[in-house]
């Protein structure tokens, strides 16, 4: 599958023309009567989105980059809260517009919706700090735990396949918890040998437990989370490929990013459905 791209000379040209791409002006009619952008998260995944401790509000990267994209719009974003299972479908029944949650874009999901892919990720092991692991293959044959709602579970799967079995060794045993927060939890209590989430996670979650958790190796796989649209809708998904490529080409994605330490998982180009597997 070719991704669309729309690279930061074909922006600057859409810009131009009245800035028609990344202004309420080209937004689908509904939304500009309304004024309103609806969006859906599931704020369980810090930084990326989550409830600030002191006081309850929605925080993170994707709270701030969609607040930053309404703004550019010249609209209100209305955030609602959505378990990770009902994401999908509250596009389906337009519930929600879009869809900014740390969700990874991923062929099969392109039947139902088309993908902004804003942000570099990757699968990466840990385990307890004081592991006698000290690289991943020493994990064959042990439990590891990640959240079933992901596409992690697939992800060790097949990394175990060639690293694992296909050297004679046993293969890892995956662990479907309920999410990253109680993968760690049992990590820590010792019902699991190791654990996997996304990369731009683990500098948050470490610092919360400091000395708790070490990571193992680098990041396995290669992939992007995307702001997730209802198939079909590509008036919407246009004007925001264009606000966002506005927000690259005057720095302030870069702040965003900046500001939680993670600028090192910045695209530098707008890409539509870039998944290749």
């Amino acid at each position: 599958m070719n991704p669309t791209r729309l690279t930061t000379f074909a922006l600057t040209g859409l810009l131009a023309l009245g800035g028609a791409v990344a202004s309420a002006a080209d937004l689908p009619a509904a939304i500009k009567q309304s004024g309103v952008l609806n969006a859906s998260v599931n704020a369980i995944y810090p930084p990326m989105e989550y409830k600030d401790p002191a006081t309850g509000t929605l925080t993170g990267l994707d709270i701030d980059l969609g607040n930053a994209l309404a703004k550019r719009l010249g609209v209100k974003i209305v955030w609602s809260e959505s378990s990770f299972e009902q994401l999908m479908p509250s596009l389906a029944t337009d519930r929600a517009d879009l869809i900014i949650s740390g969700i990874s874009d991923i062929i099969s999901r392109h039947a139902a919706a088309d993908f902004i892919d804003y942000f570099k990720t990757g699968a990466q092991f840990y385990v307890q700090a004081g592991s006698p692991a000290k690289i991943p293959t020493d994990l064959c044959g042990k439990n590891v735990g990640t959240s079933r709602s992901t596409s992690f579970p697939k992800n060790i799967a097949a990394w175990s396949k060639i690293n694992c079995e296909a050297v004679g060794k046993p293969a890892i045993v995956v662990v479907n918890a309920e999410s990253t927060v109680d993968a760690r939890s049992q990590l820590r209590q010792g019902r699991i040998d190791g654990a996997v989430q996304g990369s731009e996670t683990i500098p948050y979650a470490f610092s919360n437990e400091p000395g708790t958790y070490r990571a193992l190796g680098t990041p396995f796989t290669t992939g992007y989370q995307g702001i997730a649209f209802k198939k079909g809708n590509t008036q919407l998904r246009d004007a925001v490929a264009g606000a966002l490529g506005a927000l690259i080409a005057d720095g302030t994605y870069t702040a965003i990013l900046t500001k939680y330490k993670l600028q090192g998982n910045a695209v530098s180009t707008v890409v539509i459905n870039g998944a290749t597997n």
